[in-house]
């Protein structure tokens, strides 16, 4: 065939790719780390959430000259003779809202290095120029339908890969972008490496699924892994390397003598990562149909990954803005003593009584909302909480307000609770609570046409020409395969265990959505696990977070599930006043779930 034809001619030997970035914050040890690993060929880094997207642009409000992500330049800085000598390149989206700044910084640090590097930038994601074309389509919110705000901080396109392919052929040491698809840092390079094509959808979907896979840095090499206590060398967690092949393995390791764990379920945790329907895992380069992936062990630390498929892109871009929504203020207390846990909830609820009344008294309206979790009392539990009563507890009450103000005045009046309430309070942690502004993410489409996409290399600036999409159409399999082995569920005694002795799980978020990915230990799990974990009993249990409707897909390959929980993190990650605004515990509290097994099960030490 004419893709073994050139399957012949690309690339004989791995692609070795090591991120050292999952988020702005990660730590500056990871490029030294990495640069351990032998045969390096590119090094990537994912630094954009929507949050920093906002944080970024109050940045540059403030100073033109900020706006990009300096911890890239500050970590890469001492290592950039031993980059240049290796020939190791990098592909990072630490742009920001500045991707000029962003690369003066760099070439600053590498003449100081005494290092020439070509650095290309990325551009095109940032829509704020192109506002009034955007309001004249009149979008609409993702998940709510609600339209476009009057003021907005930040709005970006999540643009693909085939302009840091261009890039890197071009003959690009670095290449800087902004918004981009976090993935599409390693998708690039292998788009480049490979010769892949734009309709090479089954390669682009197992070079999207390795990026998927690495973007979050340690999450895939046991960080965050449900079997913590398997996990060594947390004080030195391996970063990952991504050993991709030219017909779309994937092996995911790390460097050798670090912390961590690189096994078929630390890597499936972070598969089933932030994901919806694993059918139609949309991307800009390709819509990842990862329902038949599969993973094994191939050695220690050694995972290969394999089976994904794709589907041509959709004919839009989505677009994350940003925009303020009033204010928030939220503070801390810890009690101590006898029912501790009852005394932090009345505190917390003569807190707000008492600003209410100031308000009144004052003619300023009331709270938009508030929230008041004790912690130590497993108050996110709702009805599944166990705790009767704690001798140690931590109030946290949050408020929204329109007017920043009245909030200044509840965080006055936080103060005297010292004294005029429950005894046992030890003081406010951090001092007086301050308000800050609330900050939204408002998600939408855009046809592809809009977004105009550049490269800048040297004195050279160009359009990479980018291919189109089709509206999504996914095959569907003609039947739930898994739960057609219902059946075969062992019977006879029964006991009740933690879906955990059955199951590993990693919960994640987009927007007010939050989703649990359930990964049976063994396949012979997978009937109970279906039967009694289902979308009801998931709204059910969590029935004091969820609002929305609960979806279950299936993902077959990795003998698990995902659970879609829409309308579950309290109105957005970025913007809730609850303590796990990004719903990261989700998981964990689910594995506590009771499910009815044979006996059998139980005694076989699960």
């Amino acid at each position: 065939s004419s893709f073994a034809v050139r399957c012949a001619t690309m690339r004989n030997s791995p692609v070795k790719i090591g991120c050292v970035s999952a988020f702005w914050g990660d730590t500056a040890e990871a490029v030294g780390q990495i640069l351990r690993v032998p045969d390096l060929d590119f090094i990537v880094g994912d630094y954009l959430a929507e949050i920093t997207m906002s944080l970024l642009a109050y940045a540059k409000l403030k100073d033109p000259h900020r706006g990009f992500i300096f911890d890239f330049v500050k970590a890469f800085a001492p290592h950039l003779q031993v980059i240049a000598e290796r020939n190791i390149r990098v592909v990072v989206n630490a742009g920001g809202l500045n991707l000029t700044g962003c690369r003066d910084a760099l070439r600053a640090a590498a003449d100081d290095a005494g290092v020439k590097l070509r650095i290309a930038t990325v551009e095109g994601d940032d829509l704020m120029p192109k506002l009034d074309e955007v309001r004249a389509l009149e979008p609409r919110e993702m998940y709510r339908a609600a339209p476009l705000p009057k003021r907005l901080l930040s709005m970006n396109a999540y643009i693909g890969a085939r302009p840091i392919a261009e890039a890197l052929d071009a003959g690009a040491d670095v290449v800087i972008t902004g918004r981009c698809n976090d993935g599409a840092v390693v998708l690039g390079p292998l788009m480049h490496a490979f010769e892949w094509r734009d309709d090479d959808y089954d390669l682009l979907a197992a070079g999207s699924l390795a990026g998927h896979l690495v973007e979050c840095g340690t999450q895939c090499t046991g960080g965050l892994f449900t079997d913590w206590r398997d996990v060594p060398g947390w004080e030195n967690m391996g970063f990952p390397v991504a050993e991709c092949s030219a017909d779309g393995d994937v092996v995911i390791t790390k460097p050798a003598d670090t912390g961590g764990l690189v096994t078929p379920a630390t890597v499936g945790e972070q598969l089933v990562y932030e994901i919806g329907d694993p059918a139609a895992y949309i991307l800009p380069d390709v819509v990842c149909d990862l329902r038949d992936v599969t993973m094994t062990q191939e050695g220690p630390d050694r995972v290969r990954v394999r089976g994904a498929r794709g589907l041509p892109p959709t004919p839009t871009y989505k677009v994350s803005a940003t925009y303020v929504d009033g204010f928030r203020l939220l503070g801390t207390l810890l009690i101590r003593g006898f029912e501790a846990d009852a005394k932090a909830e009345r505190v917390g609820e003569a807190l707000i009584a008492r600003a209410r009344r100031l308000f009144a008294d004052r003619g300023l309206a009331d709270f938009d909302e508030t929230s008041v979790e004790v912690v130590g009392a497993e108050a996110g539990y709702g009805a599944q909480r166990r705790v009767q009563s704690a001798r140690e507890a931590v109030l946290k009450v949050a408020a929204r307000h329109p007017n920043r103000d009245a909030l200044a005045l509840f965080g006055e009046e936080i103060v005297p609770a010292g004294t005029s309430m429950a005894q046992g309070i030890t003081g406010i942690f951090g001092g007086r609570p301050k308000p800050v502004p609330v900050v939204r993410l408002f998600s939408f489409l855009v046809p592809r046409e809009l977004v105009a996409v550049w490269v800048s290399l040297d004195d050279e600036r160009w359009e990479p020409a980018l291919a189109g999409g089709v509206p999504l159409d996914p095959p569907r399999a003609p039947a739930p395969r898994m739960e057609r082995a219902a059946a075969a569920t062992p019977s006879g005694a029964t006991v009740e265990v933690p879906l955990r002795t059955l199951a590993w799980a990693r919960s994640g978020d987009k927007g007010d959505k939050a989703n649990i990915g359930v990964l049976a230990r063994l396949p012979e799990y997978v009937p109970a696990i279906a039967a009694q974990v289902t979308p009801e009993a998931v709204k059910a249990y969590f029935a004091h977070l969820v609002e929305g409707e609960v979806e279950r897909f299936q993902l077959p390959g990795m003998h698990g599930f995902n659970f879609l929980m829409h309308e579950a993190l309290g109105g957005g990650g970025i913007a809730s006043l609850r303590y796990d605004p990004q719903g990261k515990g989700l998981a964990q509290m689910l594995l506590d779930l009771p499910v009815r097994v044979p006996a059998s099960w139980a005694r076989g030490g699960q």
